[in-house]
């Protein structure tokens, strides 16, 4: 895939903000509530990822880098919602 390590970089920026955000939806929200904002968390990764390729100006291998910011921004939610859902 050749990825650089700015890429890396990217995609760990986008990881640290939804796991930040989904700590913070989980602390202050109920659990309805804490649902639906892990739904707009994923969709922030998504513009914010597609944001950066587009400031950045370089789009070899912009599938794959959304594939994976994608990929584990949706891992990341999916253990707070498993958190979520095993809590009392």
């Amino acid at each position: 895939m050749g990825f650089v390590k700015k890429d890396w970089l990217y995609s760990a920026l986008v990881w640290a903000l939804v796991g930040v955000g989904a700590v913070l939806a989980v602390s202050i929200f109920d659990k309805n509530d804490a649902i639906k904002a892990f739904g707009v968390l994923a969709a922030g990764a998504i513009a914010l990822v597609s944001l950066v390729n587009l400031l950045t100006s370089h789009a070899e291998g912009i599938v794959a880098r959304l594939i994976l910011t994608a990929g584990g921004a949706y891992a990341i939610l999916a253990v707070a919602g498993l958190y979520i859902l095993l809590t009392p």
